[in-house]
């Protein structure tokens, strides 16, 4: 939907039909797949996979759904049923994936009309598998995901009833560009695969036009380190130049590559999802500046939400996204678990003990945008642990956390005026007919006077208390523009560099 330019409408449905069994639909409003690569789309592992296309996107391998079909193919023996239009008629296939030659079995296939011109897919399916509400689940997957897509609406209709999850904001994030591989970031199996299929009919070809950031300095440069010929086609490049060429690219000093393909959230829909999700009395997110590592460009965002309905008295909860989408497995392997806990929370007014999880009423928000996310494992639910990668996640944190201090510090001076205010209130009886006792003065004035003193000196403390945090969001405004100003230099430094 989002590569449509289409607010997203899901709707889930998990209904139980039997004993640990229940059949699962899952429907969006997106351009739908035309019918003739709906088999393949849906029964054929790694069909149209996007190792060559670097751009953040929630899927690369194609595995995701075909993992799903295969377990219910394989746990309850039924086939698949799809259904699919891109706003003309609709195609509803029945199918299994045939395992051992990775292939669609097309089981039946009909067409119906489509007067209201509907467009999408729809999935249905059998499963067998337990329903718990409690997390790592479902429900949460889900509740995750509007957070992070605050612009989606969201329907769960599952054993327990409906829960509809709603769109907080119209807008859709501005869509990553693609852009080429990088030299420091392509695998020796990919380059192989690469030589195989370019269509550039010499090797100086071949550097030039399918990697970004390789002019024919830097190819000539390469090809003198790995001994190869330009003039020579790539499909006749043998096992042992291929391995020569592949760390010859690394030795290259070349520009870090573009990072438009990256799609942040930005701190808006961080803001606006987290007060969606969760009923907090205080938000602040923040966005860090792109980088790039291993010749991938990524980019660390985080949000907090603090007090409100949060409990106080518990480890702070901890939201991880990869390119939008919700981790909620192995949060002990993860490098954004390993960087809030190296974050010394003490310093922004929660409790912490060394080395480990704040305690307090937070939820910590951190969302890792890249074209390549380093995974721990084939399950895709860690991020490896990278020092560079925790070091940007670390500095979101600090950045997001200086502003909570701000924001506790403000609400404990304000709990403060509120007591020296009652407390002055409680004797102001007492001194007003002490001072008219002693000066022969009506008591009622003499109090209105106190009473009005009392106001005016709290009033002033609040002003100046204002003031003063105004100067200091200031001086903050200048100092992020100077830091922003210091990254975009060294960005651009290592790009001259390289």
């Amino acid at each position: 939907t989002n590569e449509a330019n289409i607010l997203p409408e899901i709707y889930v449905s998990m209904k139980q039909v039997g004993m640990d069994r229940f059949k699962v639909i899952v429907e969006d409003n997106g351009p739908g797949v035309v019918e003739a690569k709906v088999p393949y789309a849906f029964g054929k592992f790694l069909y149209g996979s996007k190792f060559h296309r670097l751009r953040q996107s929630r899927g690369v391998q194609g595995l995701g759904i075909h993992g799903a079909i295969l377990y219910s193919q394989l746990t309850t023996g039924k086939p698949v049923k799809i259904t699919s239009s891109i706003g003309k008629d609709i195609s509803i296939f029945e199918l299994m994936i045939d395992v051992a030659r990775n292939e669609p079995h097309v089981i039946s296939v009909k067409k119906e009309k489509n007067p209201n011109k509907w467009h999408g897919v729809k999935i249905e399916m059998e499963i067998e598998g337990r329903y718990t509400e409690k997390s790592p689940s479902v429900l949460e997957y889900l509740k995750q995901t509007a957070i992070a897509n605050p612009y989606a609406n969201i329907i769960f209709d599952g054993p327990n009833g409906k829960i509809e999850f709603k769109r907080a904001i119209e807008q859709i994030p501005a869509q990553p560009k693609e852009i080429k591989p990088h030299p420091y970031g392509v695998e020796l199996g990919i380059l192989r695969r690469m030589l195989k299929d370019t269509k550039s009919k010499n090797m100086l070809s071949f550097l030039t036009t399918e990697f970004c950031r390789v002019g024919r300095n830097s190819a000539e440069q390469i090809y003198k380190l790995a001994k190869i010929e330009l003039k020579k086609k790539p499909q006749e490049i043998t096992p042992e130049e291929s391995e020569r060429l592949h760390k010859a690219m690394q030795m290259v000093k070349l520009m870090a590559p573009p990072t438009n393909c990256l799609s942040p959230l930005t701190e808006k829909l961080i803001e606006e999802g987290l007060k969606k999700e969760i009923e907090a009395e205080y938000v602040v997110a923040v966005t860090r500046p792109p980088t790039v590592y291993r010749g991938y460009p990524f980019q660390v965002e985080c949000g907090l939400a603090y007090g409100g309905k949060i409990p106080e008295n518990e480890t702070a909860k901890i939201l991880r996204f990869a390119n939008k989408v919700p981790l909620l497995y192995h949060q002990g392997d993860c490098a954004i678990t390993e960087a809030v806990a190296e974050v010394d929370w003490r310093r922004y007014g929660l409790q912490q003990s060394s080395g480990s999880l704040p305690v307090g009423p937070l939820a910590i928000l951190v969302h890792f945008a890249s074209v390549w996310v380093p995974f721990t494992s084939e399950g895709k639910q860690a991020i490896a642990n990278y020092p560079e990668i925790v070091k940007e996640i670390k500095l979101a944190l600090q950045d997001a956390g200086r502003e909570l201090a701000s924001y506790i510090r403000q609400k404990r001076k304000a709990r403060e005026r509120l007591l020296r205010k009652q407390i002055f209130e409680r004797y102001i009886p007492e001194v007003a007919r002490a001072v008219s006792k002693l000066t022969n003065k009506d008591y009622k004035t003499i109090l209105k006077k106190l009473e009005d003193m009392i106001k005016k000196k709290v009033d002033l403390i609040v002003e100046e208390e204002k003031e003063a945090q105004e100067e200091k969001t200031e001086e903050k405004v200048k100092k992020v523009k100077q830091i922003t100003l210091k990254e975009v230099g060294k960005v651009e430094g290592s790009e001259k560099k390289a």
